[in-house]
């Protein structure tokens, strides 16, 4: 039955058993360990003989709802929840990567993921070739015969840029590799990687799908095969387990998803209409505006552009620094996806990791800034943008 509901449904009952004691809300398991009628018991459940819970690094009830909406919602067979983004992303690689093994990735990430692949992989004998992912000549150039994966987020952070998923699906698929696609900025009521041949997405649940800026953690969505992998050997083994309590905030978060998103649609939409024609604006980088090279990609690989904007002042790094500095509304802060309207400056902040030179690659400027379109009026969000650069521009 659940199956057949739309995703606002879902998102509210998808996953959902019925508790025994008759709460509506699902209740908040906040244990670390479970107790076995008998020795025998616990033997059985430790050696896969017996369903049932042990230790909360190794299931809890709370996150395994989670865990099954999160996969309703993406369309996935499994889902594991994860105590960061960024634990979702080592977590998800780790499962199909060993020494020896090189991976594609797109030159524009969020700046720890940046990292992790161009940094700390490399310290554990695994290559990283970073390339433009708009260019799918050069990710089939990038393939090597120790090819084992392709990574890539779309829409990209910081600029926006939008990936054609079933370009990367083809690749991947015709030279055996794996797929994984962040999914962050989309969340699977605006975009659904899986269904068109994606094998792995990852989310930062910290962002939209907790909306409220009060959860750290981590969605990693595939093949049942694969999400085994990932919670019984990765996460079991390196740790990196969400707690109850943060799953049970996500829950909670989830059940306003739809009507959220909708909210940050029109507002980001409103506002990036309002920066592309005003002169002191050079440019804005947002899939909702026709002038976006990710704009012929609405409807049909991702249903809106999402709350998330970036723009490049006609000015230098000082004069966009003080920009910031002279919002009020806009919180400066480096996450999204929450309540607040949030700002930062991405070659100083988010992609802080990068060199210069890399930077300048993935188009990463020193007057560009990111914005995460909150949930306030609109009319007083471009008021305090309008403000700040009478101001400073």
């Amino acid at each position: 039955m659940q199956q057949q509901w739309n995703l606002a449904t879902l998102a509210i009952h998808g996953g959902h058993k019925k508790e025994e004691f008759g709460a509506l809300v699902t209740p908040l398991y906040q244990s670390a360990t479970f107790v076995f009628d008998n020795a025998e018991q616990g033997g059985r459940r430790f050696a896969g003989d017996e369903p049932g819970y042990m230790y909360t690094r190794l299931g809890n009830p709370t996150t395994d709802e989670l865990e099954r909406k999160m996969a309703m919602l993406e369309g996935a067979e499994a889902a594991a929840a994860c105590a960061s983004g960024m634990a979702a992303v080592s977590s998800a690689l780790m499962t199909h990567l060993e020494a020896g093994d090189h991976l594609i990735a797109s030159n524009a990430l969020y700046g720890c993921t940046f990292a992790l692949l161009g940094t700390q992989l490399k310290r554990f004998g695994i290559d990283t070739t970073f390339v433009d992912f708009s260019d799918t000549l050069a990710i089939e150039a990038a393939v090597q015969p120790n090819t084992k994966l392709i990574f890539c987020e779309t829409p990209v952070n910081p600029h926006l840029q939008v990936f054609d998923l079933a370009a990367i699906v083809d690749i991947s698929k015709r030279n055996g590799l794996i797929s994984i696609v962040d999914n962050t900025f989309m969340t699977p009521l605006l975009q659904q990687p899986l269904l068109m041949g994606i094998d792995m997405v990852i989310h930062s649940a910290t962002k939209y799908l907790n909306g409220h800026g009060d959860v750290i953690a981590g969605i990693v969505c595939g093949r049942e095969e694969h999400i085994t992998r990932v919670k019984f050997e990765i996460l079991k083994d390196f740790g990196g387990v969400i707690s109850p309590h943060d799953a049970w905030l996500i829950l909670r978060g989830l059940k306003t998803l739809d009507v959220r998103l909708t909210r940050h649609c029109d507002n980001a939409e409103l506002i990036a209409r309002y920066l592309e024609k005003h002169p002191k604006i050079k440019q804005v980088f947002y899939p909702g505006l026709e002038s976006h090279q990710g704009y012929s990609y609405i409807g049909k690989q991702m249903k809106r552009a999402g709350g998330v904007m970036a723009f490049e002042l006609n000015a230098d790094k000082q004069a966009a620094i003080k920009f910031v500095n002279s919002l009020t509304l806009f919180t400066i802060a480096v996450s999204l996806g929450d309540a607040e309207s949030l700002v930062q400056h991405p070659a100083s902040m988010t992609h802080s990791p990068y060199t210069p030179e890399a930077r300048a690659e993935a188009g990463i400027t020193d007057n560009l800034l990111r914005i995460s379109v909150g949930l306030e009026s609109v009319e007083d969000l471009i008021a305090d943008i309008e403000q700040a650069l009478n101001r400073n521009v």
